[in-house]
């Protein structure tokens, strides 16, 4: 499967997911209403702020499709990477707005119509649960496609606390269950917010990626043949797919253009098969007078 059909394939997930989930949201605030809930409410506030993270996802997954122009060379690569870092944070906050109000309701339980709750959070399991469905595969080759995954997947660990709260409510009248299996999600949810909230803020913030040693690229470029010194390197990760190297390289000799090209050819094939690097600038120099250091702070 191609990457552009790939593409589209992931926004009609989404965008399936996204009205699921609206529908979800308008019958639990309902519902939440009529049966006087705390609970299924705030399990709707927390599928609200996800169709918000969804709405975010699908947006910047359309705007990455568009082509570069002459005032934007790049297009819109990072637009993904710009929600996955949005609803990072978010997932961070709701979580610590979720501990918060696991605690008070600890303390001030109170009773509610069990059944509606059973119902609803049924319904929202079984929908949360499609739209997790849909989104596993592409979660694992794109930034801001996990992070919508992630937010649905604890959508519908919340609302299995709810049915399992409801449950316990209905026929053993334990109404405090509700909050310790929402503290313990919340917990879940920070820690899954931390880690894609790092991942996308390297990105953004032009990080070396971690598995790459920039030291052992030069100690293999500078073994081939005509090659002096490779320095001044920068390696950084465009979106989920691109990642670039840019670099100077001193000759021993002064080379042919054809020459040079050669040998480009031979570095573009390691650095690819060796770490992934798929888009590669050097600049070729002879005897010129400057900064050698690998790391150059311009």
């Amino acid at each position: 499967m191609s990457h552009s059909h790939s593409h589209q394939k992931s926004q009609k997930n989404l965008l399936f997911s996204i009205v699921l989930n609206i529908l979800i949201t308008a019958s639990q605030v309902v519902g939440g209403f009529i049966s006087g809930s705390l609970a299924l409410l705030s399990d709707a506030l927390h599928n609200f702020t996800d169709v918000v993270s969804l709405v975010i996802s699908y947006v910047a997954s359309k705007f990455s499709a568009k082509s570069a122009t002459s005032g934007k060379t790049f297009g819109y690569k990072r637009a993904e990477i710009m929600a996955a870092f949005v609803n990072s944070s978010s997932l961070i906050l709701i979580a610590i707005i979720l501990i918060k109000e696991s605690v008070v309701h600890f303390f001030n339980p109170r009773t509610i119509n069990s059944d509606l709750v059973i119902w609803l959070s049924a319904l929202a399991i079984l929908g949360n649960g499609l739209s997790v469905l849909l989104l596993l595969k592409d979660r694992k080759t794109n930034m801001n496609l996990s992070s919508a995954y992630f937010h649905l997947l604890t959508d519908m660990l919340a609302s299995l606390a709810v049915f399992a709260g409801g449950l316990l409510m209905k026929f053993y009248g334990i109404y405090w269950i509700d909050s310790v299996l929402t503290f313990s999600i919340a917990v879940y949810l920070i820690f899954v917010g931390i880690k894609l909230f790092k991942r996308s803020f390297n990105v953004l913030m032009l990080y070396t990626p971690s598995h790459i040693e920039i030291e052992d690229i030069v100690t293999k470029i500078n073994a081939l043949p005509l090659v002096k010194n490779m320095h001044h390197v920068h390696i950084w990760q465009l979106n989920e797919i691109e990642l670039h190297l840019e670099a100077e390289i001193d000759f021993e000799e002064d080379i042919s253009l054809s020459k040079f090209d050669k040998l480009l050819v031979e570095i573009e094939e390691i650095l690819l098969r060796e770490y992934g690097i798929n888009h590669i600038t050097i600049q070729p120099e002879f005897n010129k007078s400057d900064n050698k250091n690998i790391i150059v702070q311009d």
